[in-house]
């Protein structure tokens, strides 16, 4: 009669130490999963094209996610927080970082490939792929109600700070909280699980990039791969470091607090893969739930950094490929049409090409057909972008928790810049 609880105890305690090996081994196990990839896309490209099923069903089971994330975790803060002039200077001081940040990331990639000339190259030979359908939608512009009825953060976005601030002016509030805090730890608990199968999604994403595109594929468009990735380690080492040296903070013990998520993106080519994981490991670094809730999902939306360099370095690329010479007032024209298109480069599959197709189209000088040379390396190149859009996000939130004094790093970090943050 007594067996059975005797063997209990040993169950979970067994399984409890599997788990707690995964946490700490999961970024190595990650990066082997990657390397092994890349080996099976290269050497046996038919299995690997198989493999898909294993990164696009870990992606779909994380987006799974994110809407309750999001939601549980916005209306916790805003109603936690008794000054709601607060949650809304949070809102306009992230949305005016996004826009001069976003800003900056475009100039960068226009002077960067104006400088390298990634574009000076001949055509003939160049892989080409079918670019109509977005040519197509380029040329009837960006439909913003279409963007928004798409994009499911957004409007869980929308919701939850709605929700949030009627419940923080309910009598009831702090019964409200208590009813919130069981969910929000089984959501939580639940994606801990589910994130130990990172390995197994990132090596289906991989493999199947390697096996179906080949690294074949690079050499025609070398140059401009290694400019787009060169321009996009300057941003962040350079720029996003430089900004969280300003508060105090350090570059490389911030992508070392999110080392896991930056692998599982560059395996699944989705920034959307580690939102979930993001935004919980950034309040363990010490931001505070409202501002990691109201800034890492607006952010995902209007704080594309990584695309926005894809796309203003693409513009120069294509204007060079078809030797199209652009005069200083023709560059700020594109940087100024790609300050508004830029931000509708998300919530839809294929939006970054529908963007600079409709840009092309606005300045109506170079080809729109060159979006064909792009498609070739475009998976190669998605990965750099969901990198440095994650990383940008992560900044962002980092900086308006600062400023805000919202950020509340643990007690044994030192108070010099470059102290370890809260893992």
């Amino acid at each position: 009669m007594n067996q059975p609880s005797s063997i209990h105890p040993n169950r979970s305690s067994s399984f409890l130490r599997i788990s707690d090996w995964l946490s700490r081994h999961l970024t190595l196990l990650t990066f082997i999963a990657l390397i092994i990839a890349v080996i099976v896309g290269q050497f046996a490209p038919a299995f690997a094209v198989k493999m898909e099923p294993l990164g696009t069903t870990f992606v779909t089971v994380i987006k799974v996610f994110i809407p309750f994330i999001i939601f549980l975790t916005i209306v916790s803060g805003i109603s936690g927080m008794s000054n709601l002039k607060k949650v809304g200077r949070i809102g306009i001081k992230a949305l005016v970082y996004f826009e001069v940040v976003t800003t900056l990331s475009l100039a960068i990639g226009i002077l960067l490939a104006y400088l390298v000339k990634p574009g000076r190259i001949d055509k003939t030979g160049l892989p080409i792929g079918d670019a109509s359908k977005y040519t197509r939608q380029g040329a009837a512009g960006f439909d913003w109600g279409h963007f928004f009825a798409t994009n499911l953060t957004l409007q869980v976005l929308v919701l939850a700070i709605i929700t949030g601030i009627v419940v923080s002016l309910h009598p009831k509030r702090e019964q409200v909280l208590e009813w919130l805090k069981p969910p929000t730890r089984w959501v939580f608990l639940a994606l801990k699980y589910v994130m130990y199968l990172a390995p197994v999604g990132a090596f289906g994403g991989m493999a199947y990039t390697i096996g179906k595109f080949g690294i074949r594929t690079l050499k025609p468009l070398a140059m401009l791969m290694a400019t787009m990735y060169g321009t996009m380690l300057i941003f962040i080492f350079v720029v996003l470091g430089l900004i969280l040296r300003y508060f105090k903070l350090n570059i490389w013990t911030y992508l070392k607090n999110i080392r896991e998520e930056i692998l599982i993106v560059l395996g699944t080519s989705s920034s959307e893969a580690a939102l979930p994981s993001l935004m919980a490991k950034l309040q363990r670094m010490g931001c505070s739930q409202p501002v990691v809730g109201l800034v890492v999902p607006t952010g995902y939306s209007f704080n594309l950094d990584g695309t926005s360099i894809y796309l203003s370095m693409s513009v120069i690329f294509l204007a060079q490929l078809y030797n199209v010479s652009l005069s200083m007032g023709e560059l700020l024209s594109i940087l100024a049409i790609l300050m508004i298109t830029s931000k509708g480069a998300a919530g839809v599959t294929g939006s970054g090409f529908i963007v600079l197709a409709s840009t092309l189209t606005a300045i109506q000088k170079i080809p729109v057909e060159g979006l064909a040379f792009l498609l070739a390396i475009d998976k190669f190149m998605s990965e750099a972008r969901a990198i440095t859009n994650i990383i940008g996000n992560g900044v962002a939130t980092l900086v308006i928790a600062k400023s805000e004094g919202e950020f509340i790093p643990d007690e044994s970090s030192s108070p010099d810049d470059s102290r370890p943050l809260p893992a």
